[in-house]
């Protein structure tokens, strides 16, 4: 009888943090898998813009709403990889803030992607004078989104990445790239983990090639 009142306790859990999403958030979501992974690349440019519109629309109908956030932040920092140099440190910058805005509310939320989220922005954008890019910051940040979410694809893999490209730290990185390619599959976002699980095979290989020089 305990067993199964904990069981029922951690369905109607899951159940409720699912709930959470919106249909608005849920469609950003799923727009954002399409425009970066099926959209061709001088395409991408006018698609994001397009996207990161809705996303702050949504952001703004809903101030409250962490998940909105960290999906406007997400948005706009991919934005921020396809924009020009001109338009790529603002909307950088406003990833930061939507991802701050969002751990202020929940870091929690979405298994701490704004946590990862916003470490991959630290490594990414470049450092001062120029921007706010910081290892040590990116470090900080990517290891809280492995620890609330120490199985999952994207976690794992940008803490990978982070690792390769950084540190220099392969057998850590091949770990982690490890857990990255035997993630769960998520049921809600095939397009996601297929174009991730592509990036996780070119990492690996990437990965391999240093460890046996």
């Amino acid at each position: 009888m305990k067993k199964l009142l904990l069981l029922l306790s951690a369905v109607s859990f899951l159940a409720q943090a699912q709930a959470q999403m919106t249909d608005e958030v849920a469609a950003v979501q799923k727009q954002w898998a399409v425009v970066n992974y099926q959209i061709p690349e001088d395409d991408k440019d006018a698609a994001f813009e397009k996207l990161s519109e809705v996303a702050t629309q949504l952001v703004l109908d809903n101030p409250k709403n962490a998940q909105a956030l960290v999906w406007e932040g997400i948005v706009y920092s991919t934005y921020a990889g396809v924009a020009g140099t001109f338009s790529a440190g603002k909307l950088a910058k406003h990833a930061k803030k939507s991802f701050e805005a969002a751990i202020k509310l929940d870091g929690s939320i979405l298994n701490g992607s704004a946590y990862t989220s916003l470490g991959v922005l630290y490594y990414k954008v470049p450092g001062w004078p120029l921007s706010f890019g910081n290892d040590k910051k990116a470090m900080k940040y990517l290891k809280r989104g492995i620890a609330l979410n120490p199985d999952g694809i994207d976690s794992n893999y940008f803490y990978a990445e982070f690792l390769f490209d950084e540190e220099g730290d392969y057998k850590l990185a091949k770990q982690h790239v490890l857990k990255a390619q035997n993630a769960a599959p998520r049921p809600t976002r095939p397009l996601a983990d297929s174009g991730r699980q592509a990036e996780v095979k070119s990492l690996m290989a990437k990965i391999d090639d240093e460890l046996e020089d």
